[in-house]
């Protein structure tokens, strides 16, 4: 990484310009009376700032005038409002799946690219791994067709009851339509039409649409006694045919009061139009690959669509020539029915007085107009066209965004992207952006120096790295995007395992998990040695010892080695002793410093076969011990300042009183240790033992008559 750790001092993963995106104005409403002394501002959870605002004292003496402050959170994040928090986390961990396989795909398919390997044998459309990808990812963002269809149906229900879409479902999918899904390119203006039946709804929210008028109009159904009389039944029908819902129109059809059988009688002629209309539109010639429950006949192939649309609009020109509308008494059905022939006919007129805005004045021209249109070239010019004659009031979050599409401004999407959707769709819609377009991929996978020697598309995923790391439930999963990064990626994330806490051993287990994932042993280790040291200086000792261990860390574990001896030698005292045993046992005998901690170890073991004999076991259990106290007074290892302490412990031995424990070469060399002892302790670097001032002068005692006892013992058994 250029410049190393001192350039990201504000403790940022990534090196941002405030100037690569547009200054935005937020308002702090704290409440204070100035003078405001002191502005703190730290990061709060998520893309929230927490920002402490402090009083200065007034310099008064009165208690009415008292110094205060305020915090105040502000949400920098302007995209998504129709998500919540939990469902954002919830796509969030959703997407790594995909967005992983997608990468890992990548580096195979580059892999096999070098290797020279036949295409035939491993070969796949990248387009196909893109398309599954963003459908992964769309599963993720809901399903706008998802509903619980009634036991009883109403036939006035005009709409069916369906969760409501959000604008980033919207926004994804209408990116796959023109960028991932190539096999549907042929039918580009029918899965625009597709689009617009389920998302029209959401651009409701900022202009009159054809679902808005469908809504007002369904909510007043109930009340129309002749449907046919009212002039909105006949709005909304042309309104919702220039769109292409063809279903929707049959069915409001339907409704005309010349269907009830009471009426058949007398308007036989006017029935017969309206059924021949309804015919018309569910015969009409569809350019896509099935139908799927939608009216219409399906065509794969543009001759035959070609022929069948002929044939069709000929029928359409036969019947709005014919005789019958003569015979036809009722003036709003024969005005209503001669407009939508005209909107089937590609009437501009009708066209536009049907639609309210100019997508839906965009789509009624792919279908009745241009159905042939072929090339974002020629439909950002018809767009064009159609934003003259149908603008739209106020600016919705879709709209820049299709523009952009059309206008094949790849900047434009990025920037619609992340204005309205944030960094997540930025960092996936990448994806999308790249395997649609070449010149796209040249833009945003080219190394730039102004961006530290990074792509775009590396600067976005580390932006989104960020945005993840910097909350305690979605941290975990930044490693995925870092990890694409092949400049500055593994760098960063080195960084971010670094700052995160260590004192629990779920986090730091998280932590050691992705570094042996990421095959980042250098990091774990300094990990292990970090929760080591901060577990040992917060009086953890055994997790502290338990985490140097395992990051084989000799110097620390000696160091402690060595107080653990200090510690111990201060005071050898079963209490004290009690109190290190459990880190003697931890720490081992391979830590080798002072004497080496061997010592403390055969000094347990000496405990425990002591503690036996105080517990009133047999004589076996005594010469075991005793021969404990011998193999400790013969080590060279043992320290002399414990020689005393212990044959003070062993007072019990030596005043056996079944017999003599301890033989005369045992005895003498016990005394010869005693001896030097006595030496030692005129030095002044000598360290006294806590011990009773009586300790010295009783082991004389007792080795003293151990000593006359094992004489006697042996002049009395001779040994052949």
């Amino acid at each position: 990484m250029r410049g190393g750790d001192s350039d990201y001092a504000d403790g940022s993963l990534v090196p941002f310009s405030p100037e690569s995106q547009q200054s935005v104005v937020y308002s702090l409403h704290h409440g204070l009376k100035p003078p405001i002394g002191r502005l703190s501002i730290s990061w709060g959870r998520g893309n929230t700032l927490r920002i402490s605002v402090l009083q200065s004292p007034s310099g008064k003496d009165s208690d009415e005038e008292k110094s205060g402050g305020k915090v105040i959170e502000v949400k920098l994040s302007n995209g998504g409002r129709e998500i919540s928090e939990s469902q954002r986390r919830r796509i969030a961990y959703g997407s790594v799946s995909p967005f992983a396989l997608l990468q890992n795909r990548r580096s195979s398919a580059s892999a096999l690219s070098k290797m020279s390997m036949s295409p035939s044998l491993y070969h796949v459309e990248w387009w196909e791994y893109v398309m599954e990808y963003s459908k992964d990812i769309g599963s993720l963002l809901g399903n706008p067709k998802s509903s619980t269809s009634p036991l009883i149906e109403d036939p006035k229900a005009v709409l069916e009851t369906v969760e409501k879409p959000t604008c980033l479902k919207a926004a994804w999918e209408l990116m796959e339509i023109f960028y991932a899904d190539k096999q549907s390119q042929p039918w580009l203006p029918e899965r625009l039409v597709d689009w617009l039946t389920d998302y029209d709804c959401l651009l409701s929210s900022t202009e009159t649409t054809v679902h808005s008028k469908l809504v007002r109009f369904q909510q007043e159904l109930v009340n129309l006694q002749i449907i046919e009389d009212d002039p909105r039944y006949w709005e909304v029908i042309s309104a919702a045919l220039a769109v292409g819902w063809l279903e929707l129109v049959v069915k409001l059809l339907r409704l005309h009061g010349s269907y009830q059988l009471d009426q058949l009688g007398n308007r036989e002629t006017e029935n017969g139009l309206v059924e021949a209309v309804a015919v018309l539109i569910s015969k009409m010639p569809r350019m896509r690959p099935e139908l799927r429950g939608k009216f219409g006949e399906c065509f794969k192939v543009k001759p035959d669509f070609t022929k069948a649309w002929e044939k069709w609009r000929a029928q359409i020109t036969k019947l709005d020539s014919s005789a019958f509308w003569i015979e036809c008494n009722h003036p709003q059905t024969r005005e209503g029915l001669k407009n939508m022939l005209q909107i089937m006919l590609g009437s501009s007129n009708s066209l536009s007085s049907a639609t309210c805005h100019w997508v839906e004045l965009y789509i009624s021209h792919l279908l009745f107009i241009r159905p042939f249109t072929v090339g974002l070239e020629s439909m950002y010019s018809l767009a064009q066209k159609c934003i003259q004659l149908k603008p739209m009031s106020s600016t919705h979050s879709l709209i820049g965004l299709m523009i952009g599409i059309l206008g094949e401004n790849t900047e434009v999407v990025l920037a619609e992207c992340l204005r309205e959707f944030g960094p997540w769709m930025v960092v996936h819609a990448i994806e999308l952006l790249t395997a649609g377009s070449d010149q796209a991929e040249v833009l945003l996978q080219e190394e730039r120096n102004n961006l530290g020697e990074i792509s775009i598309a590396e600067l976005h995923r580390l932006i989104y790295a960020q945005v993840l790391s910097s909350h305690s439930l979605t941290w975990q999963i930044s490693p995925i995007y870092l990890i694409s990064c092949m400049k500055q990626g593994m760098e960063l994330l080195e960084i971010l395992l670094y700052k995160q806490p260590v004192q629990h051993n779920e986090m730091l287990l998280k932590n050691i998990e992705i570094c042996r994932l990421y095959e980042l042993d250098s990091v774990c280790s300094k990990l292990m040695k970090i929760a080591g040291v901060y577990h040992w200086k917060h009086g953890r000792k055994g997790s502290g010892v338990f985490w140097l261990q395992q990051a084989h860390d000799e110097v620390r574990l000696n160091r402690i080695a060595q107080h653990l001896f200090d510690s111990v030698g201060k005071s050898i005292s079963d209490e004290s002793f009690k109190q290190w045993e459990g880190l003697i046992e931890l720490l081992g005998s391979e830590s080798k410093t002072a004497g080496g901690l061997d010592f403390l170890h055969k000094y347990r073991d000496f405990k425990k076969s002591l503690k036996q004999v105080h517990g009133g076991k047999t004589t076996d259990a005594a010469r075991q011990a005793v021969e404990s106290l011998l193999s400790l007074m013969k080590n060279p290892s043992t320290p002399q300042k414990f020689w005393l302490p212990l044959l003070s412990d062993s007072l019990k031995l030596l005043n056996w009183k079944e017999r003599p424990l301890l033989s005369v070469p045992q005895t003498n060399l016990l005394l010869n240790k005693l001896q030097d002892l006595s030496i030692a302790r005129v030095r002044p670097d000598y360290v006294e033992v806590e011990l009773p001032k009586e300790a010295l002068s009783s082991v004389r005692l007792a080795l003293a008559t151990n000593l006359g006892r094992a004489i006697l013992e042996e002049q009395s058994c001779p040994t052949f």
